[in-house]
């Protein structure tokens, strides 16, 4: 039986949300997007965010592509997505507040959707679930704060799980990822 030719919209959704469980089933690797910048942001939207999920974003341009979802706009307190093309020392704050889950009911918990990019900045070496032994990469353009903070908001099954995009790339690091910076 023949396989379904896909539109363009759809074979774009579905290389997006692939690449974005390879993200998250192998931490610290780089998948590949089918767009960069705004776009791969736009892309990663599309896949997560539906009619029944909430989102934040600081960001004006990306917040008006947001809004066209469907779903709802809600404050960083209470948003399940987040998107911040560029997490700075003052929009950290925000992550504070932002749903880790609970015990009965973890999965209600913040995805971030961070910008950065790699190869610079700080080191991090991660251990855990999907990595055989030890996975280092360096990543630039996050808060040197944001992994004090991350380190005290998951404590597993609680936490975030966060997909760093640079350029066309994205990479997951889930809740259950412990990370060494520096």
């Amino acid at each position: 039986m023949p396989t379904p030719a896909l539109s363009a919209a759809e074979a774009r959704a579905q290389a997006t949300f692939t690449a974005l469980m390879w993200a998250l089933s192998q931490p610290g690797q780089a998948q590949q997007l089918p767009a960069g910048g705004l776009a791969a942001f736009s892309a990663i939207a599309e896949a997560l965010i539906d009619l029944e999920t909430s989102y934040y974003t600081d960001h004006p341009e990306l917040h008006q592509i947001l809004a066209r979802s469907g779903a709802r706009a809600r404050p960083s307190s209470a948003a399940m997505y987040q998107f911040y093309p560029q997490l700075s020392a003052a929009t950290l704050s925000l992550l504070g507040d932002a749903p880790a889950g609970t015990y009965t009911y973890p999965d209600e918990s913040t995805t971030l959707i961070l910008g950065c990019a790699l190869g610079g900045g700080s080191r991090l070496r991660l251990r855990g679930p999907g990595i055989a032994t030890v996975t280092e990469l360096w990543v630039d353009g996050i808060p040197v704060a944001f992994w004090a903070l991350r380190e005290q908001i998951c404590r597993y099954p609680l936490g975030w799980d966060v997909l760093f995009v640079a350029g066309d790339c994205v990479l997951g690091l889930p809740r259950t990822t412990q990370i060494e910076v520096g």
